[in-house]
């Protein structure tokens, strides 16, 4: 069986380890708090339209005769 001291001693490390825990868990849910929040911000941003650029360049590409087979040397 163990001494009162060593109980005491015991209930004190467990008090230590609690309030760490405790810290560490407040700062993960600001952690936590934070990242939603910038979540929330980048879904509600504007997204970028897409130019009509892009299909002009595919329809000149689609357009352009292709090379003609090079010639083999002797």
């Amino acid at each position: 069986m163990a001494t009162a001291n060593q109980i005491k001693y015991k209930i004190g490390q467990a008090k230590k380890t609690m309030v760490r825990l405790n810290k560490e868990i407040t700062a993960q849910k600001n952690k936590i708090k934070r990242l939603e929040s910038a979540l929330k911000r980048a879904k509600a941003a504007p997204k970028p339209k897409k130019k009509a650029v892009a299909k002009k360049k595919k329809r000149i590409i689609k357009r352009r005769k292709k090379a003609a087979p090079k010639r083999k040397r002797r």
